[in-house]
């Protein structure tokens, strides 16, 4: 470990010291032209577009334009253009993404801050992060991606990344567009927005609007996986006069979807990568938010923006297997069959579970944006408070046909999270040189309430005749620093730290019987250090170090193929990330562009540090699945699952100003371990070739794997735009997820449309 950590420093000095640190400008072919990532700092305004100023880390932007370009139809697509990203797909259409950063494991986006134009967009953000819920990636304008030190300004996950969404801004004259897009599997997509801005009526400055709907649906990546959803957004803005403005949001989002897990290692070799029998399962969502933001300008220097947001969430999510391929509630003959790679009949299984959930969460957030002086030093401060609420009422059905919709209650019971946390920083101007030290506060209280259930005793479930309730508090602070160095106006160097947090799950901080279990927040310290110039005219380069350490990791459920209580352990997350952007034309001075543009993640350091330790109840027990009281298979000096060493996103392509562009683009995933063992093969489990655990598909190493996608657009004229993509166009097959048993990556798609603005 030592001696990767001095190669990765000398590689990034010697390229620190031989980078071209040339003045250049930018032309306007350029940024009409370049399909750009580019390096910004922190929302300055909840309910507008990020000013791309005061960098102090490696957070990147995607702008609406990057996202047509490409003809991304989900996020995973999109977020795969930012190095240091990794995003493992599951289902196909990115609806239930599995996100994460610099080596963590991407289960679920849980160690993932989501947020939308700066407000919470999760539906349990502190105690229940996983991601069940995605918005449509076409309904934004843009992508913000935080990794650095700025994190603190959020919360509460900064442990290392957050994706902040941007809703459109309703244009200053009346107009819009229509665009359609279909493909293979049955792929369509409708999508329209219209909206525009009145000026002086009334005794108002200016009132705008925004209406937009988006219908998709489509099969997913495997048989019986077919996808259908609505997403209706409305955005009002209010400009009162020259010091008050009012921002509206509101959005109603529905999905009914076939969702599932994997299948075992012998399905996959008798029935192919497109192989999932369970036709019956069912996932459906439902979700109403709004949110408001009210800015009060004092004057040119400083603005005080208060923000409301409330939204409401359900789901059900009904299926015939819990979770595992080794899951016996269908009968030890109908695991054997699936474990065996025999044909099953899901409708000879007379059971079925509902996992019903409904989350509602609200918060109140002003922040304050100051340009002073009072340190007899040019400075910008920003300071904020966020009190939130969230509650969530869980209830788990178990039916006795394969279709059942209702049935015996094994779960019923409340969680509720309340949290008050605020922050302030202040970036001293020196100059070429920035300092920006900063410090948040995070108050987190817990409480759940058991309520009694019937169970289901011929699964050994015993019910419940008692309701207990049980409590849980954190207190944290949080420090942050940054510095920046502009030796010369087209380069910037940069360096931050702090501290990063993320508060467990109430459900893992609060068990049914009402005990607390002996766990703590994820805690670690995250450094970055870096570089981003623009050399020469059409060249624009990226560069950074980045060092975590976690003296708390937290791990549970299935993510390293093991049904595991929670557990927490030490870990060291470090490499290099790139990124890379060279347009010819600009160069050279040519009307035709040829473009390279190129992500790369190198992540060389994903160790484990300690065993992860399952944690005892209050009362000192520790689960009987923990041997040795350590998740099975983790030990000091194993790589982390699910953390590919390299990960590549490099694209090809041309443009042209009269409207024609094209570009192939290449994925890279390297491989990675799908266990705690780090396994090669399910094969080499410790119980042996022939046990359930090592047939189920849960054990045994990703292998490597390369995607090739191709994008065309042309302009017919002025407001109407064809298109065509094709994703994974050489049809590889390749495993994504070993998590719930093996999933597979999407086959070749081809889509293709029009998008006309008016």
């Amino acid at each position: 470990m030592k001696k990767s950590r001095v190669f990765l420093l000398e590689r990034f000095l010697l390229l620190m010291i031989s980078a071209p640190f040339a003045q250049a400008t930018e032309s306007p072919q350029a940024a009409d032209n370049a399909v750009e990532l580019t390096a910004i700092d922190v929302v300055t305004e909840s309910s507008q577009k990020s000013d791309l100023l005061n960098a102090s880390s490696s957070s990147a932007i995607l702008t609406e334009k990057d996202l047509f370009s490409s003809h991304v139809f989900n996020v995973n697509e999109a977020l795969r253009k930012v190095p240091g990203v990794y995003v493992r797909d599951e289902e196909g259409f990115g609806i239930r993404p599995n996100i994460s950063f610099r080596g963590l494991n991407p289960f679920r986006s849980t160690k993932v801050l989501f947020l939308e134009d700066g407000l919470l967009l999760n539906f349990a953000p502190y105690g229940d992060n996983d991601i069940y819920y995605h918005p449509p990636i076409e309904r934004y304008e843009g992508i913000e991606v935080f990794k650095g030190a700025e994190l603190n300004l959020y919360g509460p996950q900064t442990i290392n990344g957050a994706v902040n969404y941007l809703t459109p801004t309703p244009p200053a004259k009346p107009g819009g567009y229509v665009s359609f897009t279909g493909g293979n599997r049955d792929y369509l997509t409708g999508h329209v927005r219209y909206g525009g801005t009145v000026e002086k009526t009334g005794t108002l400055d200016a009132v705008g609007g925004i209406i937009d709907y988006l219908h998709k649906e489509g099969s997913g990546a495997r048989d019986n996986t077919f996808v259908k959803l609505d997403d209706a957004n409305l955005k009002g803005v209010i400009d009162f006069n020259a010091k008050n403005s009012l921002t509206l949001r509101g959005d109603y989002y529905q999905e009914n979807s076939q969702s599932t897990f994997g299948i075992t290692e012998a399905e996959l070799r008798n029935f192919g990568y497109r192989y999932n029998p369970f036709r019956n399962d069912e996932f459906i969502t439902e979700r109403f938010s709004t949110s408001a933001t009210h800015e009060l300008r004092f004057n040119e220097d400083s603005k005080l923006s208060t923000s409301f947001y409330w939204s409401n969430f359900n789901r059900d999510f009904w299926r015939q297997l819990n979770q595992q391929p080794t899951d016996n509630q269908c009968g030890n003959a109908f695991r054997e069959a699936r474990l065996n790679g025999q044909a099953i009949d899901v409708d000879s299984c007379n059971f079925t579970r509902g996992r019903l959930r409904q989350y509602e969460a609200w918060g109140v957030e002003p922040r304050l944006h100051a340009k002073h002086d009072l340190f007899g030093v040019d400075s910008e401060l920003d300071a904020g408070v966020r009190l939130h609420f969230e509650s969530s009422e869980r209830t788990t059905l178990d039916g006795n046909t394969s279709t059942a919709r209702n049935g015996v209650a094994i779960e019923n019971n409340n969680r509720f999270a309340d949290a008050f946390s605020g922050f302030v920083q202040n970036r001293f101007i020196l100059g070429d040189w920035t300092v920006t030290p900063g410090v948040r506060v995070e108050s987190i209280s817990y409480e759940r309430e058991n309520l009694p259930f019937e169970g289901n005793p011929a699964l050994g479930i015993a019910g419940n005749t008692l309701r207990t309730v049980g409590k849980n508090d954190f207190n944290e602070v949080l420090p942050s620093f940054a510095l920046t160095y502009q030796p010369i106006s087209n380069t910037q160097l940069f360096f931050n730290m702090h501290r990063g947090f993320a508060p467990p799950r109430v459900e893992d901080s609060i068990f049914a019987d009402g005990q607390s279990v002996e766990i703590g927040p994820e805690k670690s310290w995250n450094f970055e250090l870096g570089v981003r110039s623009t050399p020469f005219a059409g060249i624009k380069t990226d560069l950074t170090y980045f060092h975590n350490d976690f003296e708390a990791l937290t791990v549970l459920g299935t993510v390293g193929g093991n049904d595991s209580p929670v557990a927490q352990g030490e870990a060291l997350f470090e490499g290099l990330e790139f990124s890379n952007r060279i347009d010819l034309a600009d160069v050279f001075g040519w009307i035709h562009n040829p473009y390279l543009q190129i992500a790369y993640t190198w992540v060389p350091t994903a160790e484990t540090l300690s065993p992860f330790k399952c944690l005892p109840q209050s009362d000192g027990t520790i689960s009987p699945r923990c041997p040795n009281g350590n998740v099975l298979g983790s030990q000091a000096g194993n790589r982390s699952p699910y953390a590919p060493e390299h990960l590549l996103n490099a694209a090809l392509g041309y443009s042209h100003p009269s409207g024609v562009d094209a570009h192939f683009e290449a994925v890279l995933t390297d491989e990675q371990f799908g266990d705690f063992f780090n396994l090669q093969s399910g094969t080499d489990h410790p119980n042996g070739p022939n046990s359930i655990e090592a047939r189920s598909g849960q054990f045994g190493k990703l292998e490597d794997y390369i995607v090739v996608n191709f994008s065309g657009t042309y302009k017919v004229h002025r407001g109407l735009n064809l298109y065509v993509s094709i994703k994974n166009m050489l049809d590889n097959q390749y495993i994504v997820d070993r998590v719930r048993g093996i999933l597979t990556g999407s086959p070749r798609l081809v889509q293709t449309g029009f998008k006309y603005e008016f």
